[in-house]
């Protein structure tokens, strides 16, 4: 092996630690890179790293099909993740096949539980090439690439051929959104970002790399967010003065949204740890919100606000563009589980509303049951909350994503470069 090879051994290995975490439910890729082995490859290695593993994630269901008609029984896990990680890079990355078969190889011969699996990694990954030479070969069928319980789910709620185009998005490399501050040049920073403004306001970039280094990151014109994920906080339409609480806040970007249109936000999370990054971006951004470490459902503060912005827990099926590990950790029974908490936290949140007020409630699932089955929950068994209708176009949400009950049903494919799944509803509590 060349010491070209040897070189992306470090790189690789963390790949397969992350893929490992990522698909067995112990903490998710996020969490394994930020750990200690991760943190400390050299920054080319860690987006490597983390560029393999993100190729496995999103093209997993056609990879395993693929192998899976090449083995007759499923191999140890580190076998199977570098067996993965081989057809990944030869693939869907611009590896040289003989580089992605002898780095894999190397690898299993580098761990005692995969030594004696050398043969089977080179013996399949040469066959796999052989018989499939060209990178799109190894086709990414849309109904492959989600779990096939979940893209049954998807099938139900929205129909064949919506959740084909819901399906196609997870193969995709996501663009970077980014959220501006009111007083920010957008004009000048999509020039010198090289991106283009999105309906609401929005800045969409294909730019790659540290975001710390990019113009106005220093100066706290911008935070990173989602083109859907900035649609809820806009739906609130605060105004300067008022008191508006953010449940569930972390990692903060409607938070700092809020905050940016003048209003005196209370941000509460029961995360501390998550809660930090949200300080770091106040501090960045110059804005201010009050920090509050509680669970939403049972907080112990007889406050009441203007308005509520609650983005709650959900099985995170919607973010699926840069998280597609939430795909393969997500299990079906963890959908009723999450819309019982999501129903505590609604009428908790209810229950410190001004009357008059508004509540925003979103949650970045495709699921109905966490959305649609929630909103008409809500509004049985609590009388005294009545539904804002959304209008078309609103909060640059895609006039697609419109329901006919007046609530948004973002879908990855309904926005030109995609967006993540979100759903969201506005209600108003009755003077």
């Amino acid at each position: 092996m060349t010491q070209e090879l040897n070189d992306g051994l470090p790189a690789r290995e963390a790949a397969l630690t992350l893929i490992d975490a990522a698909l067995s439910r112990r903490g998710g890729l996020d969490e394994a890179a930020s750990a200690n082995g991760f943190r400390f490859l050299e920054p080319r290695e860690r987006a490597f790293a983390r560029a393999l593993a993100m190729a496995v994630l999103r093209h997993l269901g056609p990879i395993d099909r693929a192998l899976a008609a090449r083995l007759q029984k499923a191999p140890p896990d580190r076998v199977m993740h570098l067996l993965r990680l081989g057809a990944a890079q030869a693939f869907h990355l611009e590896v040289p096949a003989f580089a992605a078969v002898a780095t894999s190889v190397e690898l299993a011969g580098a761990n005692k539980a995969s030594r004696p699996f050398k043969g089977l990694v080179n013996a399949v990954l040469r066959g796999l090439l052989r018989d499939a030479p060209t990178p799109d070969s190894l086709g990414d069928d849309p109904t492959l690439l989600a779990p096939p319980w979940l893209y049954s789910r998807w099938v139900a709620a929205f129909g064949e051929a919506t959740a084909r185009e819901i399906a196609g998005q997870i193969a995709l490399e996501p663009a970077t959104d980014l959220s501006l501050k009111p007083n920010a040049d957008a004009a000048a920073l999509a020039e010198a970002l090289e991106g283009e403004v999105l309906p609401g306001g929005t800045l969409r970039l294909r730019r790659k790399g540290d975001v710390a280094a990019w113009p106005g990151f220093e100066d706290g014109s911008w935070w990173v967010q989602d083109a859907a994920a900035a649609v809820p906080a806009r739906l609130l339409d605060v105004k300067t003065g008022e008191a508006v609480l953010d449940l569930c806040a972390a990692p903060g970007g409607k938070t700092l949204q809020l905050a940016a249109a003048g209003a005196d936000v209370v941000a509460l999370d029961r995360s501390a740890a998550r809660l930090k990054r949200l300080e770091e971006n106040l501090v960045r951004t110059g804005l201010s919100a009050q920090v509050v470490v509680a669970d939403g459902a049972a907080w112990d503060d007889a406050r009441t606000f203007d308005a509520i912005l609650l983005d709650a827990p959900c099985s995170a099926t919607g973010t699926f563009r840069r998280h597609p590990d939430v795909l393969w950790a997500a299990r079906p029974g963890d959908v009723a589980s999450l819309a019982n908490v999501q129903a505590r936290i609604l009428d908790s949140a209810a229950g410190r509303l001004k009357p008059g007020a508004r509540l925003v409630y979103c949650v970045c699932s495709l699921e109905p049951e966490e959305g649609e089955a929630q909103v008409e929950a809500f509004l049985a068994r609590r009388p005294d909350m009545e539904l804002d209708p959304i209008q078309p176009g609103e909060a640059g949400a895609p006039e697609a994503s419109l329901t006919a009950r007046g609530t948004l049903r973002l879908l990855p494919h309904q926005l030109d470069g995609g967006q993540d799944g979100f759903f969201a509803a506005r209600f108003r509590k009755a003077r």
